[in-house]
């Protein structure tokens, strides 16, 4: 958006994964919010079910697909999460977790540009 002119703040600009540089952005005020996935739980769960399926345990792994999403050909069973929005608003709960669980480092978020806007939403390094 920057190299076509447009000012991304005067666009609700959103993302998903909570990279380092969306993160930078949304503190900065360039992007509105991205989405943050914690790493563990879904991984955790998905462990656990693949140990499900692979001891032929079905009754657990049922268990844990207790949703169901749709393919557009089927009903597939479902482990869903919660996603975060994250934005500049909530940055200091949200990106204070991000950080807690060890999915970006305070050091690499509150660099450069992202410094001082780190500060004002109350995160340090």
């Amino acid at each position: 958006m920057k190299g076509q002119g447009i000012n991304p703040s005067s666009r609700p600009t959103t993302g998903q994964d909570a990279e380092l540089a969306a993160v930078q952005r949304i503190l900065t005020g360039e992007q509105y919010m991205t989405v943050y996935k914690a790493i563990k739980p879904e991984a955790g769960q998905a462990a656990e079910l693949a140990v499900d399926l692979l001891n032929d345990n079905r009754t657990a792994a049922d268990a844990l697909a207790r949703q169901q999403t749709n393919n557009g050909k089927k009903e597939v069973p479902s482990i869903i999460l919660t996603p975060v929005a994250v934005t500049k608003a909530n940055a200091n709960q949200t990106v204070g977790q991000m950080i807690t669980d060890g999915f970006l480092k305070a050091s690499d978020i509150c660099s450069g540009p992202a410094a001082s806007a780190c500060q004002h939403v109350g995160l340090s390094q």
